[in-house]
């Protein structure tokens, strides 16, 4: 079935070790750089020829990436340039992905042209100066072609452009419209309003939640992101972590209410009991990336026509701010001796024919031509009871909070987040004293990593 991005958001965070190779220089080289890289493959001031030129002489290219839908894109490129070949292999999704990336880098052998890179993860390989620029080849034209979240992602507020966004996670509500009806609850539009219907669904039947958590880091950062915390600050090598910033702890005091009331279901995401739930109305929403669909619809196939999309709760009445969950970019690899070849096959899968074809499959785009298209906002699936809800998940991407930004080893601390922020969700600690353990040991780790980090 069509999947998330993000392995994180389809099971518990598992306590991975996350190689990283820190050298002498490190210190030197800036989390997103704003130089072009003085090792890429083509010189900007130089003729290097068109790109159908580079297309007409093929070559072959080597894609590492868990992405069910690019499949069908290596096919379909392959037959429209077929002196192009190219390799596309799954080396595992998620961490397992990240660590074999990063052994090949370090070894300088066997590095694909091209990998698939979780926005949450691009500032570990940036800092290592592992990716190629893109602007060189022409992505520094491209910024009014994305939706500006994930923009912002590929580019850390600065001119180079580390990769291309592939696909979006804007938050949203997805909800059972008949639990909600037959509890008479209606559907909340804020958070205090969420927090009403939860213990108000569970009244109605003690079966029933309004949702589950049982502790994912993916589902607290971009909650604390919509709450407008800022807990990562990156300069360079020089990091700030405040996860008691103000944004932080409104979300934390909000959800520590739930889990302590017992309104939110301790069942792991992507799970066959979690599936289950959704199918039969025990868990009544979720709040997650535009990506839900085609798991609702292929997973809790029994509950169609019961499912509708409504905007992410606000802070504030009558506002509207959201923020991503989940999504992912291609890069190009600087080890890539066929960097511009590689830049045409991104080019085609994400913002060429191969976005219509992962649409198909059940991507959801980052590109504001298709968040903006009118046959793609007046789509009805019958899973949504005829509802248009591309346009509520449309309005979701153009509405992010920009600014947030990851830490370049966000990857590492969602592995030890379960041992930390995630006791919360067994009663044996509270959100935010296992926020302050996390940020203990995430700043310990920096540290002896070579970066200078601040609290």
């Amino acid at each position: 079935m069509p999947r998330p991005t993000s392995v994180s958001h389809r099971r518990r965070d598992q306590k991975a070790a996350v190689t990283t190779t820190v050298v002498a220089t490190l210190l030197a080289l800036a989390a997103c750089s704003t130089n072009p890289s003085t090792s890429g493959r083509v010189d900007p001031s130089a003729d290097t020829g068109t790109q159908d030129d580079v297309l007409a002489e093929g070559g072959e290219i080597l894609v590492w990436a868990w992405e069910p839908t690019l499949a069908q894109v290596v096919k379909d490129f392959e037959a429209e340039y077929p002196n192009v070949d190219i390799e596309l292999a799954n080396v595992g999704t998620g961490n397992d992905h990240y660590v074999a990336l990063q052994n090949a880098i370090s070894a300088g052998s066997g590095v694909p042209d091209i990998a698939q890179v979780e926005y949450h993860a691009l500032t570990q390989f940036t800092i290592a100066d592992s990716l190629a620029d893109l602007v060189p080849y022409g992505a520094g034209d491209l910024g009014r072609t994305f939706s500006p979240g994930t923009w912002d992602a590929v580019t850390c507020g600065t001119d180079a452009v580390h990769a291309l966004p592939m696909d979006s996670g804007p938050m949203a509500l997805f909800y059972n419209q008949r639990v909600f009806d037959d509890a008479g609850v209606p559907v909340p539009t804020t958070w205090e309003e969420f927090a009403t219907a939860a213990e108000a669904i569970h009244a109605y039947d003690p079966d029933t939640y309004i949702t589950a958590d049982n502790g994912i880091s993916t589902f607290t950062t971009s909650m604390i992101w919509q709450a407008g915390g800022r807990p990562f600050t990156v300069d360079g090598t020089n990091v700030t972590i405040d996860l008691a910033d103000e944004g932080t702890l409104r979300f934390a005091t909000m959800w520590q209410e739930l889990i302590d009331q017992g309104l939110v279901a301790d069942i792991s995401d992507w799970s066959d009991e979690w599936f289950q739930g959704l199918s039969d109305g025990s868990i009544a929403a979720l709040v997650t990336g535009a990506w839900m669909p085609a798991n609702l619809s292929t997973g809790a196939a029994a509950a169609s026509g019961a499912w509708r999309v409504a905007r992410m709760p606000q802070w504030t009445e009558g506002a509207n701010q959201t923020a991503e969950l989940g999504g992912s970019s291609l890069a190009v690899t600087q080890a890539s001796q066929n960097q511009e070849l590689a830049y045409a096959f991104l080019k085609y899968a994400n913002i060429g024919d191969g976005v219509a074809t992962r649409l198909d499959a059940g991507a959801f785009p980052a590109t504001m031509r298709d968040l903006t298209d009118p046959a793609f906002l007046a789509q009805e699936p019958e899973y949504f009871g005829g509802q248009q809800i591309n346009r509520v998940l449309s309005n979701s991407a153009t509405h992010v909070l920009p600014g947030f930004q990851y830490l370049p080893y966000q990857v590492h601390a969602n592995s030890i987040y379960p041992d930390t922020v995630g006791q919360a969700y067994t009663h044996a600690t509270t959100l935010t004293d296992g926020l302050t353990a996390w940020q203990d040991d995430i700043v310990r780790y920096g540290n002896e990593q070579g970066f200078t980090v601040n609290r």
